[in-house]
């Protein structure tokens, strides 16, 4: 074989921009080399079938989306690539393509069992990863009912997409968490600016041959979150004592009420074991008091009514006091999210100012 017919696995594939759910996005090096062992690392965790069929409903400028692709182009399988979701078109095309892998997140796959119905999957589907946040309780249960196999993931663009995840079986046993870490990525948590791993809650640092050199044209982003090797990705989470990952929040999403620590996401997951509940999010604003204090808007299902102190006393049963929203907020349209799904905070923060403006 020829030197010009080799590919140099360092060599830049792609530039992919995070999702910027936080802030504004940034242009992120992936190599052929972490598109490979990103895939590696897919089979060795969920497994290779010759007549594989992935469908992706996102598009690719998404790692989602394109990390699939490749991963497709490496095995010599298929891959089925939809520009946008549609849970309708995605239920079709599960029933009529023999599609063996799904990769959706969580509101998607809601969207999907709500037009479903309550019809059965055909039993080639053999795993739905689900990424982008964990899944609540009564999402998980439908899709053990329909026969469902969900592995919930956390992945980074950083990461070139899966950094862990969690095998179908332990979904309910191990409610929350994202898994564990995928061969050869390496997980931790950091307590402090170069502490040792704790058993407690802490950022999570990532290290691999799937991890990105760093940001196009971005130094001073890259001294800050790449150090020594390991990735430090701006989020918080801990290690239980087998290992498993449980992400909480993003860094930048923390309210600080009272001088206690408020993750939003831990709200929001308690709202939405609320019935009637389609989508909730949660963000601080200022308070003369407690400095910063939570607020959720929701978005219920047609026809259903949920007084505010309904919704606090729901809360309070899962909550420390401090972390109950003080106020709730109701809209009708979804809530602000990027193409591959993820709640945009940012535009939350606005919507929530324009709410209270009104």
């Amino acid at each position: 074989m020829g030197d010009d017919l080799l590919i140099d696995l360092q060599h830049p594939l792609a530039v992919i921009y995070t999702s910027g759910t936080t802030g504004y996005p940034k242009g992120t090096v992936l190599t052929y080399g972490n598109f490979w062992w990103s895939a590696i690392a897919s089979a060795l965790q969920s497994g290779l079938q010759k007549h594989d069929k992935w469908l992706v409903p996102m598009p690719l400028f998404h790692v989602g989306g394109l990390s699939v692709l490749m991963r497709s182009v490496i095995y010599g399988t298929t891959a089925v690539i939809q520009d946008r979701f549609d849970a309708e078109q995605v239920n079709r095309t599960l029933d009529e393509q023999e599609i063996t892998l799904l990769s959706v997140v969580p509101t998607m796959l809601a969207r999907m069992l709500e037009e479903r119905q309550g019809r059965a999957y055909p039993g080639r589907l053999r795993l739905v990863l689900l990424g982008g946040s964990s899944a609540p309780r009564a999402l998980l249960e439908e899709c053990a009912r329909l026969g469902l196999p969900v592995a919930q993931s956390y992945g980074l663009t950083e990461a070139c997409s899966q950094v862990a995840t969690l095998a179908p079986k332990d979904g309910l046993r191990k409610l929350g968490s994202s898994g564990m870490a995928l061969f050869p990525t390496q997980v931790r948590i950091l307590d402090g600016e170069n502490g040792p791993d704790a058993n407690e809650i802490g950022e999570i640092a990532v290290r691999g041959p799937t991890v990105s050199s760093g940001y196009l044209n971005r130094p001073e982003d890259n001294a800050a979150r790449f150090r020594n090797g390991w990735f430090l990705t701006g989020d918080i989470g801990y290690l239980d004592e087998e290992g498993y990952l449980f992400v909480i929040d993003r860094r930048n999403d923390l309210i600080v009420s009272g001088g206690e620590n408020v993750y939003p996401a831990e709200v929001e997951a308690v709202l939405l074991r609320q019935v009637g509940i389609l989508e909730a999010g949660v963000v601080g604003t200022e308070h003369s008091l407690w400095g910063q204090v939570p607020v959720a808007v929701i978005r219920l299902s047609e026809g259903t009514s949920i007084s505010d102190a309904e919704l606090e006393e729901h809360c309070r049963h899962y909550l420390a006091g401090y972390k109950v929203p003080k106020e709730f907020l109701r809209i009708d349209s979804p809530l602000p999210r990027n193409a591959s799904g993820k709640l945009l905070r940012r535009d939350l923060r606005v919507r929530v100012s324009e709410l209270w403006n009104k």
